[in-house]
């Protein structure tokens, strides 16, 4: 059986032209293939340089502390032990720290979420009623913010939300440059395809649930990792607001304890507990990197296809 040849047609001519089934580099000059070798080169020690520090931290975490202070660079440990991870999970404190953690990421990223998509959806209607009074209002919050301690004053003593989880969760629940962009991302949904539904009897909350949400879940994804991101990641806030609750202190603030722990800094002595075990070795403190990083890298790939189209929303199009 002949084997049939692809063809195109020239956009100029009108001819059927045939198409290549060859190799793209196959007729590739010197100088093409010299510089795509040197690309590849640079592209490679930029990635091994970008990964070689978690393969480190990892590999450190089973090491020795002898090895570690001996050896300042591996990626497999000579005598490799699960010591570090055996103490880490053996402390109530971790535990519950990881446990707090994850609660709040979870509860911080659905109420960033809920905020976020409605005020959004409302902001990109302009039937909306003051509807560019709104708008300036989260413009300028994108440039002034009332500073730490208006904001201390504001969280713990006009709202009494001091050593509660609130008071993490509440004070960023919406981002201004994130709600931009979704109420953006709104505005270019088809207004017919609201209209059709709104004819059907369709409520505006019926029509967010059931059409536009459908729609958004690039931009839903994308945004909802950065908000996760953001809370795992945080500190600052539980450090400030839960001096008094540190049953409710998340990983984040647990680690930086051990950090000062380790390192014998006596400046911030008071807020920790006499009884904190011990002073963790250098092994330690890789493997609470690795326990505290770990869950937020396992999201991601259930994301992945949808954070690639998400992180295109407001792009410039042609």
């Amino acid at each position: 059986m002949k084997e049939k040849v692809p063809m195109m047609t020239s956009p100029e001519t009108g001819k059927l032209l045939k198409i290549s089934s060859g190799p793209v580099g196959q007729n590739a000059t010197v100088g093409s293939r010299i510089f795509d070798a040197f690309n590849y080169t640079i592209l490679t020690l930029i990635a091994f340089t970008t990964i070689f520090p978690f393969l480190y931290i990892i590999s450190a975490s089973f090491a020795t502390e002898a090895e570690i202070t001996a050896r300042p660079m591996f990626l497999i440990p000579q005598d490799a032990t699960i010591n570090a991870y055996t103490y880490i999970f053996s402390s109530n404190k971790i535990i519950r720290g990881f446990a707090n953690s994850v609660f709040i990421t979870v509860a911080g990223t659905t109420i960033n979420l809920f905020f976020t998509v409605t005020m959004a959806y409302a902001l990109s209607k302009t039937r909306l009623r003051g509807r560019n009074f709104f708008l300036n209002l989260v413009i300028f919050s994108m440039f002034f913010s009332g500073g730490m301690i208006p904001g201390y004053i504001v969280i713990a003593n006009i709202l009494n939300l001091k050593d509660t989880y609130w008071s993490v969760l509440l004070p960023g629940a919406i981002s201004a440059y994130n709600l931009m962009i979704v109420k953006n991302f709104f505005q270019s949904i088809p207004q017919e395809l609201e209209e059709s539904a709104s004819i059907d009897g369709c409520s505006d909350l019926k029509v967010l649930w059931k059409i536009v949400l459908p729609l958004s879940l690039p931009v839903l994804a994308t945004f909802g990792l950065f908000y996760a991101v953001g809370h795992w990641n945080a500190y600052f806030g539980a450090m400030i607001y839960m001096t008094g609750a540190k049953e409710k202190w998340p990983l984040q603030v647990l680690l930086r304890e051990l950090i000062i722990l380790a390192t014998g800094n006596a400046g911030d002595m008071s807020s920790m507990d006499a009884d904190f075990i011990k002073p963790p070795e250098q092994s330690v403190k890789m493997a609470v990197i690795v326990v505290s990083t770990l869950p937020i890298i396992m999201v991601y790939p259930f994301l992945q296809k949808y954070f690639v189209k998400g992180v295109m929303v407001g792009a410039l199009k042609g």
